[in-house]
């Protein structure tokens, strides 16, 4: 009679506990932050942009997901409208901005939301007609997509940051 294997240990038991502990604490310091109105202005409502934007990638690489729940030009205009605003206030926000009168500042946010947004709808769009007609497929695409060019964003942001020499490399919260 075969016996089966040993657990894991109680030592090694509560290490997993920790590692998690640590990783709920670490994404609880970067996601969640005190209400403030300059964290719903330049944290909440950029992480609501990205979720936005994630969302607009399933929707137009897989836009029949969607349409089964939803009109389909209101979900697609708020999530439009709703990664716009989000990346227009991470950008505004940014220390590379920070010297700028208001009205530059604020074009200058404005124009990078709508080139990132819209640059990645098309990036979709294009995608989509290559990309073979399977609704996981196309969605997990379009979310792979969203997080890749997200991160490139945020590192190019990051890199501009740090060319500013009075700055000193330092990041945003």
């Amino acid at each position: 009679m075969a016996s089966d294997p040993p657990g894991p240990s109680r030592k090694e038991k509560l290490q997993q506990s920790d590692s998690t502990k640590s990783l709920v604490a670490k994404l609880k310091e970067e996601f969640i932050k005190p209400v403030t109105k300059d964290n719903i202005l330049y944290h909440y409502l950029p992480l609501h942009g990205v979720i936005c934007y994630s969302a607009m990638s399933v929707n137009v690489m897989n836009p029949s997901l969607f349409s089964e729940c939803c009109p389909k030009k209101d979900i697609t205009n708020f999530l439009l409208f709703g990664s716009v605003g989000g990346v227009a206030l991470y950008a505004y926000k940014r220390p590379h901005l920070q010297n700028l009168e208001l009205l530059p500042r604020t074009t200058y946010s404005a124009f990078g939301a709508v080139m990132f947004t819209f640059g990645s709808v098309l990036i979709w769009a294009v995608m989509r007609s290559v990309v073979p007609e399977n609704a996981f497929v196309g969605s997990a695409i379009g979310l792979l997509s969203a997080a890749g060019l997200v991160k490139c964003g945020s590192s190019y942001c990051n890199a501009i940051d740090q060319q500013v020499p009075s700055l000193d490399n330092e990041q945003p919260d």
